[in-house]
């Protein structure tokens, strides 16, 4: 709230999860000391960085008075995975690419007897990229059985429901085809999770594995559930204070402003009516472009390599 907004749904969707695996997965003094047998989590929707940073401080790899330095030029406390921060691995947050990242680290692993897992974190939006699929067919060809694979199914994208854009169902039998093991559970529900982590532990398979956690945007704080307005929130103290008692339990948000954008680019439409606008699911930021462009806006979802190589096919006609 002080120094700026975080993408609160996406986080607050994953936050369980990485709760769990910080708690009872994790040997916290191997990732302090980063011990080459350390188990490895790279957070792939990396948008969600401030859950993860939160987890990284409650359980002491990073100081709770270092989250003061959130968004300010002394630190490198950010809206995306910065390995400068100790406990992260990699940088990630340009969508589709943290599984590839986690394959090689998990490639890496075998190749030097190392006995440790890779963890990837997945938005289900991204599932739109199309490096994601061929990082899952990479890794069952290679029998990667030290990678775990867990999609925060939340049913969102940035500002969409997936099913409505780009969808994704039937995600368990898209994944048991690729040869994975395919693992169902509520990401919310700490029994599950542990259920769903301890068939994992104890059984040995030759093939990567995928958990596919059911979650909700915003989850615990009524007023962000399932919203899509909450993709990313920049509140005041007042407003911090009554999230804190609905978590407690268990408003509105300020925008960037996009006006001077919006306003110029529908300045250049009314001059050439053979602009076409193409966005991969950042259609809210765009306001009143899509209804005026009509056929002539197309929204990729997640999916941004596709996007340049579409821009690069609608150019050259």
């Amino acid at each position: 709230a002080k120094n700026g907004g975080c993408f609160i749904g996406s986080a607050f969707s994953c936050i369980d999860i990485l709760a769990y695996l910080y708690s009872n997965i994790f040997d916290i003094e191997k990732i302090k000391n980063k011990k080459k047998d350390r188990d490895i989590l790279i957070l792939s929707k990396g948008h969600a960085v401030a859950a993860l940073y939160g987890v990284l401080a409650q359980v002491g790899i990073i100081s709770k008075d270092r989250l003061e330095n959130y968004l300010t030029i002394k630190d490198d406390l950010y809206w995306h995975p910065n390995p400068n921060i100790p406990g992260i691995e990699f940088h990630t947050g340009s969508m589709g690419h943290g599984l590839s990242i986690g394959i090689g680290m998990a490639f890496a692993s075998k190749l030097n007897k190392i006995n440790n897992k890779i963890f990837v974190i997945l938005g289900d939006g991204e599932l739109n990229e199309g490096s994601v699929w061929e990082s899952v067919l990479i890794a069952n060809a290679y029998k990667l059985n030290n990678l775990v694979v867990i999609i925060d199914r939340n049913f969102r994208q940035a500002n969409l429901k997936t099913e409505e854009l780009i969808p994704l169902e039937s995600l368990q039998e898209k994944f048991s085809a690729f040869g994975w093991e395919t693992l169902l559970c509520d990401g919310h529900a700490i029994n599950e999770i542990q259920k769903t982590f301890e068939q994992i532990s104890k059984t040995v398979l030759d093939k990567p594995r995928v958990i596919i956690a059911n979650t909700v945007r915003g989850n615990g704080i009524p007023l962000m559930e399932d919203n899509s307005k909450y993709w990313f929130g920049d509140f005041n103290e007042k407003e911090l204070e009554e999230f804190h008692k609905m978590l407690d339990e268990g408003a509105r948000k300020k925008w960037y402003k996009m006006e001077p954008y919006e306003s110029k680019l529908l300045s250049m439409i009314e001059k050439n009516e053979k602009i076409v606008v193409i966005t991969a699911e950042n259609r809210v930021s765009l306001r009143n472009i899509p209804e005026k462009l009509n056929q002539n806006f197309i929204d990729v979802g997640i999916s941004e390599q596709n996007l340049i190589g579409i821009g690069a096919g609608l150019a050259k006609l």
